[in-house]
């Protein structure tokens, strides 16, 4: 099996965000759209990303 590509890793952490964010509207927003929702898809796909083993860096000088 073949390492996961940027583009497979970063889709994956969209759609488990996704998943997620519907729940967190659904349960603790009481059905409500959340307008903070890049910051919360930014903080859960971070979260996850980091438990996975990936980190990000930044430009290489």
């Amino acid at each position: 099996m073949s390492e996961p590509t940027t583009t497979d890793v970063l889709l994956d952490a969209l759609q488990r965000a996704a998943a997620a964010h519907g729940i967190h509207e659904k349960e603790d927003l009481g059905g409500v759209f959340d307008v903070e929702w890049p910051k919360w898809y930014a903080e859960h796909m971070a979260r996850s990303l980091a438990e996975a083993g990936y980190r990000l860096v930044g430009p290489r000088d």
